[in-house]
């Protein structure tokens, strides 16, 4: 079905992180009626809590973003954590909104969740085909349960239920902690940590060669806006295109944040998966296309990170 936000009552679940802000910046201007609330006001992992909030406040269409996500020491170190609380997360909202009689919701997965040797680029039929990489195995399988139960809740009752799987994400209101932030933001951390103290080198995880497809979280916010106004399908890879090897994400963040050190790659710490690049032809054969260019988008992410170091009390930076 396609669902206009125009005039409906959208519940927007983790509207305080990256891509949830984005989301909540996306349909400003929409004539949406926001529905949003905080962790100290709803915790999503209590069942009775969800079911009663969704019951009260009567949302129409969901975007569904709240989730417990890390990078991957974070998920190396706290794989039960990021199994419980995801897997509760997902069951609450998802169910939730079906028992309140939402008529479109649309829930953001992982390019995680695609089998480590899927055939490159990834198309949505690679999922459940194969081994997943077992760095993020934990976090992985409760994404592919979330995905599952979108198709699931499609087929018994014809709940218009639609899992979307982004690549890497970076951009504003990104998680810049030291241990548990995901690839753009750790090294654009690590990269101003370098300069500030004019360390003749960083660091980098992983020996460099793992690619990397990078997307701008306004660029997914405005794709999962698309795909909420129109009719779909329940399965929908939204990348940028192309994708780049580590070294060159390190090299072009150096470039953007002006240092000019060497790069050190440690090889003792994981790769993870070497390629994840996506197929994303079937949104695109709805009409959406990504349009930050990463370069552009880096400075955004700079800009956004030196920001958070003028304000602490806000700071994400662990």
């Amino acid at each position: 079905m396609s669902e206009s936000v125009s005039g409906r009552r959208v519940w927007v679940t983790g509207h305080r992180g990256m891509l949830g802000a984005a989301m909540v910046r996306r349909l400003e201007g929409t004539g949406a009626e926001l529905l949003l609330a905080g962790r100290s006001e709803l915790d999503l992992t209590r069942q009775s809590d969800v079911y009663k909030w969704a019951k009260e406040n009567k949302p129409e269409l969901v975007f569904h973003i709240g989730a417990k996500v890390g990078g991957i020491h974070a998920n190396a170190t706290l794989p039960g954590d990021f199994l419980r609380e995801n897997l509760l997360i997902q069951t609450n909202v998802m169910d939730a909104a079906f028992q309140a009689g939402v008529k479109k919701l649309v829930f953001v997965a992982s390019n995680c969740t695609y089998p480590t040797r899927a055939e490159l680029p990834i198309k949505e039929s690679s999922q459940l085909t194969g081994a997943l990489d077992e760095s993020i195995r934990s976090y992985a399988i409760s994404k592919i349960a979330g995905i599952e139960m979108c198709r699931a809740y499609k087929l018994q009752y014809g709940a218009d239920f639609v899992a979307v799987i982004p690549p890497n994400l970076y951009g504003p209101g990104d998680n810049y902690h030291p241990e548990h932030s995901h690839v753009v933001a750790g090294i654009l951390r690590r990269v101003h940590e370098a300069k500030i103290s004019g360390a003749e080198s960083f660091v980098v995880w992983g020996d460099g060669t793992p690619r990397r497809e990078l997307l701008h979280v306004d660029d997914l916010a405005d794709a999962m806006l698309h795909l909420m106004n129109r009719q779909t399908d329940w399965l929908y890879n939204i990348g940028y295109g192309t994708d780049l090897a580590i070294s060159e994400i390190a090299a072009l963040v150096a470039e953007v944040v002006g240092y000019k050190g060497a790069i050190v790659y440690d090889k003792s710490k994981p790769n993870g998966t070497m390629k994840k690049l996506l197929d994303s032809s079937r949104i695109n054969q709805l009409g959406w296309f990504a349009k930050k260019d990463p370069k552009l988008g880096l400075k955004e992410a700079y800009a956004d990170f030196l920001s958070q170091l003028n304000q602490p009390e806000r700071s994400r930076l662990g």
